[in-house]
């Protein structure tokens, strides 16, 4: 994964100073995967696409619409942590493209609780579908235009939608 992560590309400061944060916690943390073993943590989250633009949910505790994710469960890799957990917070038939993970976008924020989100964005793909999330998770789910999404998202969002925007064509199923 540290790999992947040196070999991420960024195209903003915010993405620059991101990359290198999460490098510098890849080799501090002893076991970067575990929330439970520090403050600092690695997330899974995904921008998910389809024909009608990408999806949010509205965030229970923190009310601003965000791309689904969120931590890992034991032994999960990041790129499963995000089809997991877009499935679970939509109820989307989402997929990786081509079947293979790719990391899309990358943030380190500061998330509820006072700890420190590495979160690891996938881009994840899907038909046109309404969004059924599962009970117990936000029920406010919506596609939203890239146009839309870019109004109201998080300034750590912000960037992975640019990149999704500047990508539509390729992205077309």
């Amino acid at each position: 994964m540290r790999q992947g992560v040196a070999a991420f590309e960024p195209g903003t400061p915010r993405e620059v100073a991101s990359r290198e944060r999460f490098l510098t916690e890849l080799d501090r943390l002893a076991d970067p995967f575990d929330r439970h073993a520090g403050l600092v943590h690695v997330t899974g989250s995904a921008i998910v696409s389809g024909p009608r633009g990408t999806v949010l949910h509205l965030h229970k505790r923190l009310r601003l619409w965000l791309q689904p994710g969120g931590h890992l469960d034991t032994g999960e890799a990041p790129w499963d942590a995000a089809l997991r957990e877009a499935q679970e917070e939509t109820g989307l038939p989402v997929r990786h493209p081509a079947g293979c993970p790719a990391l899309f976008h990358l943030d380190v924020h500061l998330a509820a609780e006072s700890h420190v989100h590495l979160d690891l964005r996938y881009l994840l793909l899907c038909a046109d579908a309404e969004p059924a999330p599962l009970a117990g998770e936000s029920q406010l789910v919506r596609w939203f235009s890239l146009d839309e999404a870019l109004a109201i998202a998080d300034e750590g969002l912000v960037d992975g939608l640019r990149r999704l925007q500047d990508r539509r064509h390729e992205l077309a199923d």
